[in-house]
């Protein structure tokens, strides 16, 4: 294959199957978000260049039209300078991995990758005082099924800070309750984490494993219809 003629459609292709989902393992909500990037990227630039994506080259995608995707992004869709700077890594990553695939090309993707992220302010995180954790704890009902489940998922959230899609993701077997207690998830970037849990954590986890279970289900937080 020539690299002036190299088409992007086969990178792309190869980019995912194999550098996202099989050697970096990224978790699917990372793939749908390249997933739009690029669908996003490869409309702007069929509609500037007059060429469908299966047709594009590399050297058709370079930093000025990468530029000006963002900048049309920021203008006719009004996202966020963050927003902007995720469809960048994005970019980025594709670039890098063609690095490796087309070195013929090294100069052309320095270009790309030497776009820079846009600086934006973060805001501050705030947290809750113990008052407000307390009020927290207390709002689940506790006399039904439901209100225990809740209790447990939010003294859980609340001692080891687990994001809501770590905590549902959780089994019966991501937890041990003897000594030196912990819960272990996947969390983001699918690292592998154990997060050690306090002793009023263990005992209400001990007393919830103790209800009965909905339909076999092995999540360690399930609905009421026993999923998770």
């Amino acid at each position: 294959m020539k690299t002036d003629s190299s088409t992007v459609s086969a990178l792309i292709e190869r980019f995912f199957t194999e550098r996202l989902m099989q050697q970096k393992r990224v978790s699917p909500h990372t793939i749908a978000s390249y997933r739009d990037t690029f669908r996003l990227l490869f409309k702007f630039a069929q509609e500037r260049l007059h060429t469908p994506p299966a047709e594009l080259t590399l050297r058709q995608l370079d930093a000025a039209l990468i530029s000006a995707f963002l900048n049309d992004l920021e203008s006719r869709r009004s996202i966020s300078a963050r927003t902007r700077n995720l469809r960048l890594t994005a970019i980025r990553s594709f670039f890098r991995f063609v690095s490796f695939e087309e070195p013929a090309l090294s100069a052309h993707v320095q270009s790309v990758l030497a776009i820079p992220a846009k600086r934006h302010q973060r805001k501050l995180v705030d947290f809750l005082d113990r008052a407000q954790i307390e009020a927290l704890l207390a709002a689940p009902d506790q006399t039904t099924w439901v209100g225990r489940r809740d209790h447990a998922l939010l003294l859980l959230a609340v001692q080891t800070g687990l994001r809501l899609s770590e905590l549902t993701s959780l089994n019966r077997d991501s937890v041990a309750l003897g000594r030196g207690a912990y819960a272990r998830c996947l969390g983001k970037g699918r690292k592998e984490r154990c997060t050690p849990l306090t002793r009023q954590t263990v005992r209400t986890l001990r007393s919830w494993l103790n209800e009965p279970t909905l339909n076999g289900a092995q999540a360690l937080l399930p609905t009421i219809h026993g999923g998770d």
